[in-house]
């Protein structure tokens, strides 16, 4: 039977009984359905995994027991920037959840001519903590003990702007240069994906100007959740741990 491995944002002690946070506690007792005496994996980003025990379950108010920290790391050698344009519906999720799973280290929302999602302050903020606990719920998945970084959407201008040493590459339909032939570089790749609609051309111009090589994945048009997942994993599949 497989073990649940539950994140929780916090140092976590040894041998030392402690509640987990509401939404865990959910989790485990409403949707898992899990008693007393049940082993589980807990993880809060430090590169580590705590073998625990449920010791208590009322409702979501869950309390564990962790009784050994073990180093075990699941990242890739590869550093990978996925910049990638805000979509609408569930689209930027499948985008988040899959390339967390595929091993990016860090995903910055980019706002673009063609980004149809418009929202307040307020409302990015509410959508920043959904995209955060997809991720979560990813690294949970997938056996990651490292959090990647989620940067509050920006526009692209501004990340465009932003130095690295990383090797540039902006997927753009037509390019000559095919992203499976890229080079290796051990900074790792800074990638930028459009939305549903793609890049406009002065984007994609500007993104050149900045250093930005123009990639492509075949003749085919692809939707930007496919484009995304395809991208990160071809990269993975030549330079990193796939």
């Amino acid at each position: 039977m497989r073990i649940p491995r539950v994140y929780y944002p916090h140092p976590i002690p040894l041998e030392q009984e402690f509640p987990l946070t509401d939404d865990a506690g959910h989790h485990i007792a409403t949707v898992l359905r899990l008693k007393a005496n049940r082993p589980i994996v807990l993880f809060n980003g430090d590169g580590n995994e705590y073998s625990a025990q449920i010791i208590s379950v009322q409702r979501k108010n869950v309390i564990v027991e962790a009784d050994a920290c073990l180093s075990l790391t699941k990242e890739s050698p590869l550093p990978i920037h996925l910049g990638q344009g805000v979509s609408k519906g569930d689209r930027m999720d499948t985008v988040l959840q899959k390339s967390v799973e595929l091993g990016v280290t860090e995903i910055t929302p980019i706002l673009t001519e063609r980004c149809t999602v418009k929202l307040d302050a307020g409302r990015w903020e509410k959508k920043q903590q959904q995209w955060q606990k997809i991720m979560v719920g990813a690294c949970e998945q997938s056996g990651r003990n490292v959090l990647p970084t989620l940067n509050p959407p920006v526009t692209l201008s501004n990340w465009l702007a932003e130095s690295t040493s990383s090797t540039r590459l902006v997927l753009a339909p037509g390019a000559t240069s095919s992203l499976a032939r890229q080079p290796y570089n051990t900074k790792g790749y800074r990638l930028l994906i459009g939305p549903e609609g793609g890049l406009s051309e002065t984007e994609i111009h500007h993104a050149n100007e900045k250093g930005f090589l123009s990639v492509s994945l075949g003749p085919r048009i692809l939707r930007t959740e496919t484009a995304a997942i395809s991208s990160v994993s071809i990269l993975q599949a030549q330079h990193g741990d796939l």
